[in-house]
């Protein structure tokens, strides 16, 4: 009976608690002391939700009959990065490809041998933390290893700098617009890529109410001003991840030579398959153009 009493008593106190009034500047602060410890973790929850890595190979070069060359690279803070080059017979461009922000470098090998059936060399390469690369992701580790495997076309392979075409996909587009920014190179191609990640986490209502306050990292929309190359945006017109309408922006704001290839029915995971051989086509033709 005592130990009813005690729990009877418990939870009458307990109720009280619950059923009295909350002040407005207690509320205020919770609010406050919320966003604030939200903001100061941002980059680890920002993180959280942009890098989907995976270590494991799902398919292989060899098992799609890809003539390819192993490579391995350091990058400037000494990680060791893994990629795959494809080679042609011949003097032709190279496609240096930064892929999106999930999987590895064996999920786009589809779209690498449709590229290179355009007489277009391949090299594709997995950030810090995916595949078989070492380290762990980051923004600042994304735009060192960019550049470093820009540095392996040049000094390694001996490609010039105007026969290198930096294409980047989504998270991927950020990779290759820093790398624009800070080598010279051919062309660049920028497919469903987004704004900035602050954008990003307006366009998401658990985001929503404290994007104003979010650094804008990935900052594409600032930089794509800078770039001086010919450029050729691609972007699903029914992209589910980053609205088209970010794609629409990027290409406003950037400068001439400009180039914008909407994909009707496209989302952000298919355009390459949606577009079909107009897709291949429209990129074959912009990099040769982009070379006269």
């Amino acid at each position: 009976m005592e130990e009813q009493d005690c729990l009877n008593k418990f939870d009458r106190k307990f109720l009280r608690v619950l059923s009295m009034p909350i002040k407005w500047p207690y509320l205020i602060s919770l609010i406050l002391i919320m966003g604030i410890c939200f903001c100061l973790f941002y980059p680890r929850i920002e993180n959280f939700f942009i890098f989907f890595p995976q270590s494991a190979f799902d398919f292989t070069p060899e098992g799609m009959q890809l003539n390819h060359e192993e490579v391995y690279f350091l990058t400037e803070d000494g990680k060791k990065l893994h990629g795959w080059f494809f080679p042609l017979d011949g003097p032709f461009p190279v496609i240096l490809f930064c892929h999106g922000n999930a999987g590895n470098i064996s999920h786009r090998l589809d779209n690498v041998g449709l590229l290179l059936k355009k007489e277009l060399q391949v090299f594709i390469f997995d950030y810090r933390g995916y595949g078989k690369s070492s380290g762990r992701p980051s923004e600042k580790g994304l735009y060192t290893d960019g550049l470093a495997a820009y540095d392996y076309l040049i000094k390694e392979r001996h490609i010039p700098p105007d026969q290198v075409i930096i294409f980047g996909r989504s998270l991927g587009a950020a990779v290759a617009i820093e790398v624009a920014l800070q080598k010279e190179i051919g062309s660049i191609i920028i497919e469903s890529a987004f704004t900035s990640s602050r954008d990003m986490a307006r366009a998401i209502w658990l985001f929503r109410p404290f994007s104003y306050f979010l650094p804008a990292h990935y900052n594409n929309q600032k930089k794509i001003t800078d770039l001086d190359m010919p450029k050729l945006f691609i972007h699903g017109e029914r992209d589910e991840i980053v609205p088209f309408s970010m794609g629409q922006r990027l290409f406003e704001r950037a400068k001439a030579p400009k180039y914008f290839f909407p994909l009707k029915g496209a989302g952000h995971n298919d355009t390459f398959i949606l577009g079909g051989e107009k897709y291949f086509r429209t990129i074959a033709t912009f990099i040769k153009e982009a070379r006269i």
